[in-house]
């Protein structure tokens, strides 16, 4: 065997233990390649890489720099004159053992299915694209025992200039709600593919679900909690609404509140219970754990919605139920401006310029004001 075979895949150790007893002790790792690892979630989707990380000076002290790739680093397949890959052997995308990808829960490479696991992760370079390759065998050295027939994926992705890397690394370079993108970086380049989740809110809804079956489905607001994500996802109307009712009167657990009863109502108006949904809704409003800032803000839902008169009835109950507290006139400012009374308006915005608590409320209460002053009634 070559000594740039022995430089480029690391086999000084394997090479030695081949002729020792079966018993290996753990000594460095070979060619002084440190084991790394990288992880990130998605959501409740786990990721890690393991993998072992050459750099680009050889152990001897040797710049390599401008020789990896195409060199030390063959384009292609290859073959490495050992073991049983012939000259189908891909690149293991590290040193040592098998550079291994987990995933806990089935996910796209590059828009193309993966199911949950741990794959060896193999790469087939190329001047101008590489092959990434997830094989179901993760447990092997290297590249030597590679069997295209244990593909679980292969996707094709572009390599890109990259700022210099003297220790070849994976990182995690682009993260959202629903996906990432990892990128392998060594020398000057870098091989990035993205991972994404497809059905990410389904997702959370089954872990919702267990839930449900533990702790939090002992507790009223574990059910208000869970109505309103399927709410705010329009998921699932019916099991919303199922939830929600749990809320408020699931048998020793239930318990009527301000935000128990608006969850029922949004609930109720998702499954298209217009009638039930208003007189939830009214019940909330006029509950006794309703605040003044429950009324406030729900007002200005209304508004923010388009639903003028709607959000005045809001803000004047709430003026009656609150009598000068803050910021009922802050609303009746909002809720007559809307209407065109700008009159109105800006009397209730002096009086809540008076009651304004800090410098923030302050400062934008006299926008307001000076506004409404000039006629101009666009302050929602």
């Amino acid at each position: 065997m070559s000594k740039r075979l022995l430089a480029a895949l690391g086999l000084g150790s394997l090479l030695v233990a081949s002729t020792a007893p079966a018993q290996l002790i753990q000594g460095s790792p070979s060619g002084d390649n440190q084991k790394s690892s990288v992880s990130q979630a998605i959501g409740p989707v786990e990721i890690a890489i393991t993998y072992s990380s050459p750099n680009v000076h050889a152990p001897d002290g040797t710049d390599r720099r401008g020789k990896i790739w195409g060199g030390l680093v063959p384009w292609g397949m290859s073959s490495f004159g050992f073991g049983s890959c012939g000259e189908q052997c891909p690149w293991r995308g590290g040193a040592n053992e098998n550079t291994v990808f987990r995933v806990s829960h089935d996910v796209e490479i590059e828009g193309k299915a993966l199911a949950a696991g741990s794959y060896g992760l193999h790469f087939m370079p190329g001047k101008d694209e590489w092959t990434v390759i997830f094989s179901k065998n993760f447990t092997s050295w290297g590249s030597f025992s590679y069997d295209a027939k244990e593909d679980a994926l292969r996707v094709v992705v572009k390599p890109v200039e990259n700022a210099y890397h003297e220790w070849l690394s994976y990182d995690f370079i682009d993260r959202e709600t629903d996906h990432a993108t990892v990128a392998l970086a060594w020398e000057d380049l870098a091989v990035p593919f993205r991972i994404s989740v497809p059905g990410l809110d389904e997702l959370y809804v089954a872990g919702i679900r267990n839930q449900l079956r533990t702790e939090p489905g002992f507790n009223w607001l574990g059910w208000q909690e869970a109505a309103q994500f399927l709410v705010q996802k329009k998921l699932h109307p019916e099991e919303a609404l199922v939830w929600a009712q749990n809320a408020v009167s699931l048998a020793g657990i239930g318990q009527e509140n301000f935000n128990t009863l608006s969850t029922l109502a949004q609930a109720q108006a998702f499954a298209g219970k217009t009638a039930d949904a208003d007189a939830s809704m009214d019940k909330a409003l006029a509950h006794p754990t309703a605040t003044v800032f429950d009324l406030h803000q729900y007002g200005r839902q209304l508004l923010r919605n388009g639903d003028q008169p709607g959000a005045l009835k809001v803000f004047e109950l709430n003026a009656k139920r609150f009598p000068n507290q803050w910021p009922v006139n802050v609303g009746l400012a909002r809720g007559y401006a809307a209407a065109g009374r700008t009159k109105e308006a800006l009397k209730a915005a002096k009086a809540a310029l008076a009651q304004a608590p800090d410098d923030m409320n302050r400062t934008s209460l006299k926008g307001i004001v000076a506004k409404l002053e000039k006629g101009d009634a666009a302050i929602n």
